[in-house]
């Protein structure tokens, strides 16, 4: 490796030599690496062929959930929700104890190990919501159902400095991780206050298709607002908003 001289010092390649900036100055190396075309198809290259489909097919699943979570994503997610569900995803596959090296994928692996994932770290559903409720799949009427008894904010909500109001809401998804399309629907509470006073029970029901024969998926989100002048913000852009996946129901 080679230390730059000079009054314009170089970033890029050129020729078989790239030129970048490090913490020790401006350096210079022969660019190196594998050929593509040697990990493609020498034998020796078997197990990487096989690691790198499965890890293509994780991010792809991961993809489609998040396209088809979006429309409440936007409002929760943190920066690293991406390589997360890529991580999570890949561990999914990495349970399908059916198909060979290279082919595993998420609907012969566990998806139902995916329920608990948290869409933003600085605020976690875990965290933020204390109220008991229950979660129910029917596969059959294709209806997905929280349901939360009766509660006191001030008490089963965890509300960061300058909230006044919160927004429950329960996104649900049909996931054809083949055909790479999905059904989603959404469904919210009004805004309520954080005081004293009890809630009144909630249960929000979203719809998939009847007897879908692709896994299905219930997230519960929790938003926080500030009221101003009589009209409700997002606190902080939605940095205090969680979400979690609440119920998982695979193939």
């Amino acid at each position: 490796m080679a230390r730059q001289k000079g009054i314009f010092p170089i970033q890029g390649t050129i020729g078989n030599v790239t030129f970048f900036k490090s913490k020790h100055g401006y350096l210079a190396r022969e660019k190196g690496g594998i050929d593509a075309s040697r990990i493609a198809t020498a034998p020796e290259f078997q197990r990487t062929r096989e690691n790198n489909f499965e890890f293509g097919r994780a991010g792809k699943a991961g993809k489609l959930f998040r396209d088809a979570f979006r429309t409440l994503l936007q409002k929760v997610s943190d920066s690293t929700v991406v390589a997360r569900l890529t991580t999570e995803m890949l561990k999914v596959i990495k349970l399908d104890n059916t198909s060979t090296r290279g082919q595993r994928n998420v609907l012969d692996g566990e998806l139902e190990m995916l329920q608990g994932f948290e869409a933003n770290l600085s605020s976690k559903l875990s965290t933020s919501f204390f109220a008991p409720f229950t979660a129910t799949i029917n596969r059959v009427t294709g209806v997905m159902v929280t349901d939360i008894p009766a509660f006191v904010p001030t008490v089963m909500v965890a509300a960061p400095s300058g909230a006044t109001h919160f927004k429950i809401s329960v996104g649900g998804a049909e996931i054809d991780f083949e055909n790479n399309t999905f059904v989603w629907d959404e469904k919210a509470t009004s805004n309520l206050p954080i005081n004293n006073a009890q809630t009144a029970s909630i249960s929000l029901s979203v719809n998939a298709t009847p007897a879908s024969t692709h896994p299905l998926f219930l997230a519960l989100v929790i938003e926080f607002l500030q009221e101003v002048n009589g009209i409700n913000y997002q606190l902080k852009n939605g940095s205090f908003n969680a979400m979690a996946l609440i119920k998982i129901e695979g193939v």
